[in-house]
């Protein structure tokens, strides 16, 4: 396996990121050792937050909320997932897979012994997070689920299914204005669009993703986030995260949309307390947070909240208002 590493130079100087870098070492399946990087900010003995990012960001995402959460008196860890940020990033993008990432993140949690943690999860921090979840029930105090799915065998149903698989091909590789057109119009078909736009497209950049979903367009804040890509030859992993996203007939899809089943039979039994914090105007998860209400018996019951005005990256957006929710939530269920 190839791998890059991002030079130190590129994180220098970024607005709001002055934190300390902390690296553990994971293994991939051929045994080729990554470098993954993680903040671990705030007091020692603060209780801990565990923060995970999406696609395609990085821990540079939950900057402005770091300093809010530990001001509060908390702990916070924020990893970079492999491919991202200061992370190793395997330059293949087959060398990353949904499986993949999870036994990624699950050797780095058991590794560093976290406990007692209070899961902050967004995108495919949700898809991955949860997953931990479902296999390390015990290590997790609360859940605050924000910006997410998980799909499993009966959501989507079969046929929505084999009706994407059937569409797929159809889809024309667009550029980015194409992917805003369809996610601003509500189209069904706005994620398969997507998901070619990041697979296939030449003109893919990770710049155009928080306008994209977003609507971020501050050109310091955007520097912050390709920060860690100084070429084409750094993004496979953000390349691949969307068509990893198990909602197409094929058999790799299959495999994980059952191991996603095998997570929400553990979440249907998670009594711990649970936040879902969605947006009311995310382009992409829009309407998701009534899965995780309605099915993990530690959400039910409980004040839940909506971000107005956060588009998909909350964290960047609107901040404050998400790093209060966490902490009344945490304060509340004490």
């Amino acid at each position: 396996m190839e791998v890059l590493r991002t030079p130190d130079t590129c994180f220098e100087g970024l607005s709001g990121y002055a934190f300390a870098p902390h690296y553990a070492e994971v293994a991939a399946g051929d045994g080729t050792k990554l470098r993954l990087h993680y903040l671990d900010e705030g007091p020692r003995d603060g209780e801990p937050i565990l923060c995970l990012h999406g696609e395609p960001s990085w821990s540079y995402l939950y900057r402005k909320m770091i300093q809010i959460l530990t001001g509060a008196g908390y702990r916070v860890i924020a990893p970079d997932l492999i491919g991202f940020g200061r992370s190793d990033k395997p330059v293949r993008m087959e060398d990353y897979s949904y499986t993949g990432h999870v036994e990624w993140m699950s050797q780095w949690l058991t590794g560093l012994d976290l406990k007692g943690l209070t899961l902050v999860c967004q995108d495919w921090g949700g898809l991955i997070g949860l997953r931990l979840v479902g296999l390390h029930p015990e290590r997790f105090a609360r859940l605050v689920i924000a910006n997410t799915g998980l799909p499993n065998s009966k959501a989507p149903p079969e046929a929505m299914v084999a009706m994407l698989g059937q569409f797929f091909p159809q889809v024309p590789v667009p550029d980015a204005a194409m992917v805003t057109e369809q996610f601003r119009a509500g189209a069904p078909a706005a994620f398969l669009y997507w998901v070619k736009y990041a697979s296939e497209s030449p003109t893919f950049s990770v710049r155009e993703v928080f306008n994209i979903l977003s609507q971020i367009e501050d050109p310091a804040v955007l520097d912050g986030y390709v920060a860690p890509y100084p070429d084409a030859r750094y993004i496979a992993g953000a390349r691949k995260f969307p068509a990893l996203v198990p909602l197409l007939p094929t058999p790799e899809h299959k495999a994980e949309r059952e191991a996603n089943d095998r997570a929400w039979a553990v979440l249907e039994r998670f009594e711990r307390p649970v936040l879902t914090a969605f947006t009311d105007d995310d382009p992409v998860t829009r309407g998701g947070e009534a899965a995780f209400q309605s099915r993990i018996p530690g959400a039910r019951g409980r004040s839940h909240v909506t971000i107005k005005g956060g588009g998909h990256f909350l964290q960047e957006k609107q901040p404050e208002a998400f790093s209060k929710a966490i902490i009344d939530f945490m304060r509340e269920t004490a």
